[in-house]
Order: C-alpha cells, then sequence, then structure tokens
C-alpha cells in the first residue's frame, strides 16, 4: 500500500509543473473560446435586428429595384398569397400560378381592385410534372419579370413512410422539388441579362431536422434550401438577388392537422404577419426564416443536439397517431 501511494505522490511531483506551465495556456483559450461565442451570439442578434426590424423601417422600391412584374407560385392561399398581396402593395403587377381557376380569379380581382395594379393568372397543377410548364411559359412572355416567389408546396397529414401512397411519393418530387429548378430555369436567363432580379425560394426550418412521420417532406425542403445556396455563390456578382426563406409554422391549410401549430401564436405566424416580415427582408438576407420568432426558434433547434429535437418531433408525432386513433374509435 505505502508503495502504491508514494508511486503517486511521486507521479503528482512530476506531472504538476507540467500542469502549472499548461494553465496558463488552457486558460487563455478558454478565454478565447468564450469570446468567440460570445462574438458570434452579438453578430446575430445585431444581424437579426438588422434583417428583421431595421429592414421594416425603409420604405423599399421593388419595381425600380427589380422588375415590374411577381410572379408567385402557390399563390391562391396561405404564404403564397400573402406573398403576393405584400408585392401588389408595393406597386408589383402579379402574376398568380395555382392550380384551381376559380381559386386564381377570385384572388386576381382581390389584389387588382385592392392595390390597383395589373394581374394575370396562369392555371398548373404541379404535381402532374413537366406537361404544366408550357402554360406557365405562354403567361411570363412579354412581361418584365422582377420576383419569382418559389412558394409551392405540399405536405400530407403526418405519416409512417410506408402509409404513404406512390401517387402521394412522385406529387411531392414534382411540386416540391422539380418546380423550384424549373420556375428558375424561366425566369433567370432574362434577369442575368438585365443584372437585376430576385428569386425568392420558400423552405422550410424543416430543412435543418430528419423529421420522423415527414420524412419526404423535410427531405424535401433540404433539397430546396441546397439548390439556393448553390445558386447564390453561382451568381453572386450577377446583380440577380436569390434568397432563401426558411419558415417555421405559418397558420396555412398545411397545418391544419395540428391545432398548435395551426392556431396563430408567438411561434406560428399569420400568413399576412409572416409575408410582411419577409418581403422586409429582401435585400437584407439571402438566407432568413422570414419570421424574427422563427429566427429565435431555429437558433435554439441549431444549439440543441440533433437526437434530442428529432426525439421531442417524434413524441409530438406519436402523440398526433394516438389522437387518430381515439377519434376513429
Amino acid at each position: 500500500m505505502d508503495v502504491v501511494v508514494d508511486s503517486a505522490k511521486l507521479w503528482l511531483s512530476e506531472f504538476l509543473p507540467y500542469w502549472r506551465k499548461a494553465e496558463g495556456t488552457l486558460a487563455v483559450v478558454g478565454l478565447c473560446y468564450a469570446g468567440s461565442v460570445a462574438a458570434s451570439l452579438l453578430w446575430q442578434v445585431t444581424n437579426g435586428v438588422r434583417v428583421h426590424f431595421w429592414s421594416r423601417l425603409w420604405k423599399k422600391d421593388l419595381v425600380g429595384k427589380y422588375g415590374k412584374w411577381a410572379v408567385v407560385t402557390g399563390s391562391t392561399d396561405g404564404i403564397g398569397k400573402s406573398y403576393a398581396k405584400e408585392l401588389a402593395s408595393k406597386g408589383m403587377n402579379i402574376l398568380l400560378v395555382s392550380r384551381t381557376k376559380a381559386k386564381l380569379e377570385r384572388v386576381a380581382q382581390e389584389i387588382a381592385s385592392k392595390y390597383g395594379v395589373e394581374t394575370d393568372i396562369a392555371q398548373a397543377d404541379f404535381s402532374e410534372g413537366r406537361s404544366v410548364y408550357g402554360n406557365i411559359a405562354e403567361h411570363l412572355k412579354g412581361k418584365d419579370i422582377g420576383i419569382l416567389v418559389n412558394n409551392v408546396g405540399m405536405l400530407v397529414t403526418p405519416r409512417l413512410f410506408c402509409e404513404i401512397s406512390e401517387d402521394d411519393i412522385w406529387a411531392y418530387a414534382s411540386v416540391n422539388v422539380a418546380s423550384v429548378p424549373a420556375m428558375t430555369r424561366f425566369v433567370l436567363p432574362t434577369m442575368l441579362e438585365r443584372g437585376k432580379g430576385a428569386i425568392i425560394n420558400v423552405s422550410s426550418i424543416g430543412a435543418y431536422i430528419p423529421l420522423p412521420y415527414m420524412q419526404i417532406y423535410t427531405a424535401t425542403k433540404s433539397f430546396v434550401s441546397s439548390f439556393t445556396r448553390a445558386l447564390q455563390v453561382e451568381y453572386r456578382s450577377s446583380g440577380v438577388t436569390i434568397q432563401c426563406i426558411e419558415p417555421g409554422a405559418v397558420s396555412t391549410n398545411m397545418t391544419q392537422f395540428e391545432e398548435s401549430f395551426h392556431e396563430p401564436a408567438f411561434n406560428v405566424a399569420t400568413p399576412d404577419g409572416f409575408a410582411a416580415n419577409a418581403v422586409a427582408t429582401l435585400g437584407y438576407s439571402d438566407h432568413t426564416t422570414g419570421y424574427w420568432p422563427h429566427s429565435i426558434q431555429l437558433f435554439s433547434i441549431l444549439a440543441s443536439p440533433q437526437w434530442l429535437v428529432v426525439r421531442g418531433f417524434l413524441k409530438v408525432f406519436e402523440a398526433l397517431q394516438e389522437k387518430k386513433k381515439v377519434k376513429k374509435n
């Protein structure tokens, strides 16, 4: 026992000088790390204030900066309709693209009457794939397209992958994925020739999280975010603004499956409130949630271990499945 104690004392006496020498270095490293974390946090807060609040103090001439016409896909309900109204309130003419003709006509008339701008409609069910784009192209001809909002999207009620139909799988690919590069391909070449314009791709906070029960939806939104970031690098000096919007929950028809996601709250935006905030960020940030409470939510998600976030959402969606079973019975 004495031998062990003596050996420990000898090891400690030899180790302590090295530790004392390293102690100062480790303290400096710790201070530098703490400083970098604090600086990063301060930058995020400052940038958040600039993007979400400062940006709203100034009147924007969207027509002069980008062009006369805005094209909005998925524009007869929810975020798309509110984006169209917000852009029209800034004096832009609006081309509405969606699948239901009666809704298109109604929204076009509503916008024209309220804001005194020109409107046009292009009927297109994006789930049908490539065949719908010819009609859209005809309506784009002769228009000075200043802004494209790639908003159209679909979300089936959260469910296990094997419960999703083949039709829904292909619809996800056509609506959430293919529509974004296809519509971008129509307008980007002309914007590049003019050296101005803006493309806004609506993704989701879900792009950061492989959500169970919403596995295809979040995967498609990851595509939208990745595609947008790549374009931003390719055309960074072109004069064309390419923006990625990654919102959290917005109270629309897509979120009706769960009351807590659908009813307006601090972290659940109304479509009009969201669009007003999101349009204000154009030109201030290429990559944003578009709504400041959602930016706080995203910061919390990214600061947490992913397994914990995924586990939390898993519990939420499992509870939803139990609710459905109870209602059926």
